[in-house]
């Protein structure tokens, strides 16, 4: 197992798991060159905000607990080289200081994706400059920790996507006057409709976040107060910290440099496995190194999420045990906070739609997250995507108070399934005063929907 994170760990124990049951031995040797292993990096910015009291919090298995379990795991061992020819990777144990080899019958490639860091951001060595961090790894979170309790005066987060938004969310709810850049027009516009990427901009200047859209750093520079000065489109931000969300590409460079293929433009550059997770004869992969395939479209696209790193870990694991299990794709489905905004979306945007010559339709609609007369109700906007025609639904986005973005799972597992608008719209759903209209919004959306369609 090169990489012991997510997906490597999945499958490392769910290998082991399948063996035993099937009566056989196995030995399960993984491979990380970091100091940690099995943490959730989606909990880092709510430890920074001291939602989450400590970064031990955010560790599923320690190396302790795996090792308990029969995995063979080496901590800060860094696989450097892959011989598929030989069946052997090299390794060089940076505690040791020493580089050696070890023999596999099947490989597991779980090395993840890292982190984009522009020029502006970066030391002549290549290591981000004093102040200036991404938000991806326990010790970044670790970093910050000790950067906030210094009391910083401003911040600047640099990017507009998932990270971006909780980093500038943190920093306000810590008292820090923030400034987000960010190219698109809206925050997560990137995958977001406008009327529900608005509902981001809302959430972050409801918390005092000042949002600078259409615009990038340019430069970064030091001012004769000490304040980083970060050039935007001409205009200089002053701030004592910067976070760097713009992003993160697939680790390929070892399955390249062995040999092994990568997708296109929409995968990324990343890895593309078969529905078992193989991408050579006895040679596997998971995690955010690969692409995923949609079940809209049947094409593999670059999704990095820890849903989906666990579950091809375990499809990958339960194969290489001996099982036949199949990962059945992924309809891109992802919920994020901005302020006290819920943000959700599943499925297609339009202009991914329609570059696969789907001609759709879609219907907006506001609503609340309960019965109007309820004191819980708060507003939700419920947008959705369908395909003419067939009435296929192909995507929805959601944006509202408490009680809204999780509604996006009952959308998710309609495409999922490839139901249509209509039969989503006379689903048997839940129902009481506190908790939703009779109709539910999703409902009342998907209706409207289907007669357009």
């Amino acid at each position: 197992m090169v990489g012991a994170d997510a997906a490597g760990m999945s499958a490392a124990h769910q290998a082991l798991r399948t063996a035993r049951a099937r009566g056989r031995d196995l030995e399960v040797v993984a491979l990380e060159s970091s100091t940690h292993t099995s943490y959730s990096a989606c909990g880092i910015p709510y430890w920074m905000a001291g939602d989450v009291g400590s970064g031990d919090d955010l560790v599923a298995r320690t190396p302790e607990q795996h090792r308990a379990l029969g995995v063979d795991l080496r901590m800060r061992h860094e696989v450097t080289a892959l011989d598929l020819e030989r069946r052997r990777v090299e390794v060089h144990d940076h505690e040791a200081g020493t580089t050696g080899h070890i023999d596999f019958d099947e490989l597991m490639l779980a090395t993840g994706a890292e982190r984009i860091l522009p020029e502006w951001s970066r030391s002549p060595s290549g290591e981000p400059l004093p102040g200036v961090l991404p938000v991806k790894t326990l010790d970044d979170g670790a970093a910050w920790r000790r950067l906030l309790g210094g009391r910083p005066g401003r911040a600047i987060v640099v990017g507009g996507g998932y990270i971006g938004v909780e980093a500038a969310e943190t920093f306000a709810r810590r008292g820090l006057p923030t400034a987000l850049v960010t190219r698109g027009a809206e925050p997560m516009s990137g995958t977001l409709v406008p009327a529900i990427a608005a509902a981001a901009r809302r959430g972050l200047e409801e918390l005092g976040v000042e949002v600078v859209t259409r615009s990038e750093v340019l430069a970064l520079g030091r001012g004769d107060d000490g304040t980083r000065v970060a050039c935007v489109d001409g205009t200089e931000y002053r701030a004592d910290v910067v976070a760097v969300g713009v992003g993160v590409r697939p680790r390929v460079g070892l399955a390249t440099a062995a040999g092994l293929p990568v997708g296109g433009e929409r995968a990324h550059g990343a890895l593309v496995p078969d529905d078992r997770q193989r991408v050579a004869d006895g040679v596997w992969a998971a995690g955010d190194c690969c692409s995923v395939e949609d079940r809209l479209l049947r094409e593999h696209w670059f999704v990095p999420l820890g849903t989906h790193a666990n579950k091809a870990g375990r499809v990958a694991g339960e194969n290489i045990g001996g099982g036949t299990r199949r990962f059945p794709g992924s309809v891109g489905t992802a919920i994020l906070r901005s302020g006290d905004v819920e943000l959700a979306r599943t499925g297609l945007m339009p202009m991914w739609a329609h570059a696969s010559g789907l001609e759709t339709a879609d219907a907006i609609l506001e609503s609340t997250t309960a019965s109007g007369y309820m004191p819980e109700a708060s507003p939700i906007t419920v947008w959705v995507l369908g395909e003419k025609g067939t009435g296929r639904l192909l995507g929805a986005q959601i944006a509202g108070g408490p009680g809204a973005g999780k509604r996006i799972d009952v959308l998710a597992t309609a495409l999922f399934t490839g139901m249509t608008a209509d039969e989503v719209a006379y689903l048997d759903l839940a129902y009481a005063p506190p908790f939703s209209p009779t109709w539910d919004p999703v409902q009342i959306a998907c209706r409207k929907l289907a007669e357009r369609l």
